[in-house]
């Protein structure tokens, strides 16, 4: 299935549905504003540590190219993404001065691609380090790299004993080196005893890296307090409106709206099931809206309902209305029944994501946290993007 161009909301008092095609099943509307805005509120509570962007994971779903100019005209200077082609489709969308690194960690015989872009990769090992030194002596190139550090995460990163055998290479001067980091295990809670581990390994070995930015917080880090907060902060998830604040109101605005079109309503007698399995039944005169989007649009099957569990709920006229029965690849079957008299209607749009249904709450439901809802946002909706330099240019 081809996916239909983006259209751009010049102005956020646009109307959106002026600009969706009636053939479109479902619209992803993302408000480019509200995501400077997070980063601008991000930039502030981490002062005077730079604000980077994470844009991975196509900037969770939100598009690397729109996202990408949207926080580089906010004043964004360093971003983040996971792999090498990201970085590609990134550097086409950032100016050359923006510094650009790669999550992942580097491939051997990728050192051309790097320099390419621009693009910096983050080294995790002692072999990674020797294919890189081994690229930059042979060509010349010092485009810089980062170094990062496993403080307790397990996953990526030289151990701090690898790192602080580094310090011979940090005093020679032209070490090539442009950030050292590190990942927070359990940042969104915020009397996890890992966090103050991390911390002060972190600092440790940050201390023998002398003249080079150190960066240890994501988005739950950065509201840790100034000592988490370093030279950098790294926010990703914040950015796109999932609250790095479990414990507590969400600081962020919401960016994503999901919407999907209603292509059926039905009436059903008392004790007619819906969906597969027939696992929801109906206990009264029943009117049922056959919404299209399901699973394949990363509307997740453990939003489903039974008769005895409640699953999650759709807004239709400014009122939340259950999903009735089982979430399917195309369709979700929502209980209209105490809407107003034709307040649901063939070809008008429900609400899946906004409206105060948020991405934390849909996670909820997903049975997930909000990074999985956003990164699974279906490519079968048609895009709009409202508000922000990067809406005019898409």
């Amino acid at each position: 299935m081809s996916v239909p161009e983006p259209k751009p909301v010049e102005s956020p008092a646009a109307a959106v549905d002026d600009l969706v095609p009636a053939a479109a099943t479902g619209v992803l509307t993302i408000d480019l504003d509200a995501l400077a805005a997070n980063w601008r509120k991000l930039e502030k509570t981490a002062v005077p540590a730079e604000c980077a962007g994470v844009i991975k994971a196509d900037a969770y779903g939100c598009g690397i190219p729109q996202v990408a100019r949207t926080l580089a005209a906010a004043g964004c200077k360093t971003f983040f993404v996971a792999t090498l082609s990201e970085a590609k489709v990134a550097r086409t969308a950032l100016p050359d001065s923006a510094a650009l690194y790669v999550l992942d960690g580097f491939f051997q015989n990728t050192g051309e691609d790097y320099a390419a872009i621009n693009c910096r990769p983050v080294i995790g090992d002692l072999n990674e380090l020797a294919e890189w030194d081994m690229f930059c002596r042979r060509t010349g190139w010092k485009g810089g790299a980062a170094i990062h550090v496993d403080t307790g995460m397990n996953r990526l990163g030289f151990t701090p004993t690898d790192a602080q055998g580094m310090i011979p290479r940090i005093q020679s001067g032209d070490h090539g080196i442009t950030l050292i980091m590190s990942h927070l295990a359990s940042a969104e809670q915020l009397n996890s005893p890992s966090n103050a581990r991390q911390l002060s390994l972190f600092r440790e070995v940050a201390s023998v890296f002398t003249g080079v930015p150190a960066a240890l917080a994501a988005s739950s880090g950065i509201f840790l307090g100034a000592a988490f907060q370093f030279d950098m902060v790294r926010p990703g998830a914040a950015l796109y409106g999932i609250n790095p604040t479990p414990e507590a109101d969400n600081p962020m605005q919401p960016v994503a709206e999901i919407k999907a079109r209603i292509v059926q309503l039905r009436d059903l007698a008392r004790g007619d099931t819906v969906g597969y399995g027939g696992t929801w039944t109906a206990r009264r005169p029943t009117k049922i809206a056959i919404l299209s989007a399901g699973y394949a649009d990363g509307y997740f099957r453990a939003a489903s309902s039974n008769d005895g569990t409640r699953g999650a709920d759709v807004v239709i006229a400014g009122q939340r209305c259950p999903v009735a029965g089982r979430v399917s690849m195309d369709l979700i079957a929502v209980d209209v029944t105490d809407l107003p008299p034709k307040a649901a209607r063939r070809g008008h749009f429900a609400t899946l994501l906004g409206e105060g249904i948020t991405v934390d709450e849909l996670a909820h439901h997903f049975g997930t946290i909000g990074y999985e809802v956003m990164t699974n946002l279906g490519r079968r909706y048609h895009r709009i993007y409202k508000g922000g330099t990067a809406a005019a240019e898409s």
